[in-house]
């Protein structure tokens, strides 16, 4: 009798990825944006790459888990982390519909609408009365869905993914509310790196108000002028409490510093380029020039700390030790 073959050290360090590590591709992707947004396209396009091939590893292993792990993947997906899968999958998508590649940004809006609906259920459903920073990716997937519409809104100039996309724009602050109802504010003292999702949040909220601008067009005529004073005030409001959020969330690292990597850390990498991303974009539809040198300098502090928890990753993963047991049990709250 044969001995069953033992999986290789890659495999079995992949196999201990929970979902929450698509915050890596978000992170890729945002960060790929930021840099096309600043006319840096070479380095944009190989992050673009590297989203990319991360994006379609998550993917079969979303898929492999669905179909042969089903009990893990359904305890998976009632975790925060599960709704990395669409946040990540919207990112990508708004990222090709900025290349003008619209058929593949559709289809991925497609799979991230799918997706979307029972994830979202069953994440919510499973929320407890304190939950770390990964709780805001109820807004952050529901605010990539608004994106990525507005986006193909303004490039294909049809005007029913917009009104889809302010639907979900004003849901996605709902749920804002919510989860912030739910967080647990221990979390800037404490938290690895996924306490930046609340300001991650609204960074993609005001970038989201931002391409719902850009959609408008006399041709259209999508909104009128109260209704684009609102969105444009909002975008603001949702841009400086980002901000804002970014500067308490930052003394929080220096009054408590951890500087061990952890995989939450793209929870970091993400908020910092998507508010990078949100600053570029909101200077060019309210008219705010001084927003194009703040945008500059957060892209490449992204870039920066994109850099350093790609290092700490790569050693990971190079000598992979045992997952410590308060990264998994945060993980799956």
């Amino acid at each position: 009798m044969s001995r069953p073959s033992r999986p290789s050290p890659f495999r079995a360090w992949w196999a201990q990825r929970s979902p929450a590590e698509g915050a890596a591709v978000m992170a890729c992707g945002i960060v790929s944006l930021a840099l096309h947004l600043a006319g840096y396209e070479v380095l944009s396009r190989i992050m673009l790459g590297v989203a990319c091939v991360a994006w379609a590893g998550l993917a079969a292993e979303f898929a492999l888990r669905l179909l042969r792990e089903h009990t893990r993947w359904r305890a998976e997906a009632q975790t925060p982390g599960a709704l990395t899968a669409v946040a990540a999958t919207t990112v990508i998508g708004s990222r090709f519909a900025a290349e003008g590649w619209s058929t593949l940004a559709e289809a991925l809006l497609a799979l991230a609408a799918v997706l979307w609906p029972p994830l979202l259920v069953l994440v919510v459903r499973s929320w407890q009365p304190r939950m770390p920073g990964a709780v805001f990716l109820c807004c952050v997937a529901t605010q990539g869905l608004a994106l990525l519409a507005a986006t193909l809104a303004a490039a294909e100039s049809a005007a029913w993914p917009a009104h889809a996309a302010l639907a979900l724009f004003w849901f996605g602050l709902v749920l804002y509310a919510f989860a912030l109802a739910r967080f647990d504010l221990r979390q800037t003292a404490e938290g690895q790196g996924d306490q930046w999702v609340a300001a991650g949040a609204l960074g993609i909220s005001a970038l989201a108000g931002s391409k719902l601008l850009a959609a408008d067009s006399v041709r259209l005529y999508l909104w009128n002028v109260d209704d684009s004073h609102v969105l444009r005030v909002m975008t603001m409001v949702l841009l400086v409490l980002d901000l804002v959020l970014c500067v308490v969330l930052l003394a929080g690292e220096i009054r408590w510093p951890r500087t061990a990597y952890d995989p939450r850390r793209w929870s970091t990498v993400f908020p910092l380029g998507m508010t990078a991303t949100a600053a570029l974009s909101t200077s060019a539809v309210v008219d705010a020039p001084w927003l194009d040198g703040l945008g500059e300098v957060l892209v490449w502090i992204a870039v920066a700390a994109w850099l350093a928890v790609a290092i700490g990753a790569v050693r990971s993963a190079v000598g992979p030790g045992p997952v410590p047991e308060g990264i998994r049990s945060t993980a799956r709250r």
